[in-house]
């Protein structure tokens, strides 16, 4: 496929670049706990990638309403608590920018609230290489929704049809689907092969570093095949 001007290469960032759901996990379990509504820990790692809207009610059920501001204040507490051990995975940033030389437009895609987002971008260090960010707040309907697939689209100037998103939940896979955007999967969020292929993912591959081996013989290429390479 060619294209007269840049595809694009949408990364989800928590589970997928950055070492960051079984934090997100500890701090939801702690946070349910404060507002008086203990939730088990596998629960919650299901729901993780969710927005955190969609993630209360999956998890609070009727209780959404009554505690889930409680909730949801106790685990940006708790998350920030953590963010000393923050980490990139190995070899994120170099894909990052191995995409950005090989002429796709790199977008930062994430349900992350504008504060975690702040500190995902200080973690990564890939500002050089990214071409656009959206974030929670820039739709109002998350993951698994659409909607933060196709603002990203909308950032970039970039058709479906020459975008691919890389992300670690088949809310990912699902939300890519729905706007009509091919999904990697990456195993680094601790949701199965299986089930991301089963969700629609066309690859799978372990992690970020996985992923940037078999570059060129990857679905990502399908966003800078015809476009001439950075130098």
């Amino acid at each position: 496929m060619t294209c007269d001007s840049a595809g694009a290469v949408l990364f989800d960032i928590d589970g997928t670049l950055v070492d960051s759901n079984y934090l997100h996990v500890f701090a939801w379990q702690r946070a349910f706990v404060r507002a008086g509504h203990p939730v088990d820990s596998w629960r919650i790692h299901r729901a993780i990638g969710m927005g955190s809207d969609q993630l209360l009610e999956a998890l609070l059920g009727e209780q959404a309403d009554a505690i889930g501001d409680t909730a949801k204040k106790a685990h940006s507490e708790e998350y920030a608590g953590l963010s000393d051990l923050l980490r990139p995975f190995s070899h994120a940033n170099d894909l990052v920018r191995a995409v950005a030389r090989a002429g796709a437009k790199v977008v930062l895609a994430t349900s992350a609230s504008p504060e975690e987002l702040e500190r995902l971008r200080a973690t990564l260090g890939v500002e050089d290489s990214v071409a656009e960010i959206t974030s929670s707040q820039d739709v109002e309907r998350a993951k698994p929704e659409p909607d933060l697939v196709q603002v990203a689209l909308q950032r970039a100037e970039v058709p479906a049809d020459h975008a691919v998103f890389v992300g670690d939940t088949v809310w990912d896979v699902q939300a890519a689907g729905r706007a009509g955007v091919p999904c990697i999967g990456v195993l680094t969020g601790g949701v199965s092969e299986a089930e991301l292929t089963e969700a629609g993912a066309v690859a799978v591959y372990e992690d970020a570093a996985t992923l940037l081996r078999d570059l060129e013989q990857s679905p990502l290429t399908r966003a800078w095949q015809g476009l001439p390479r950075r130098s």
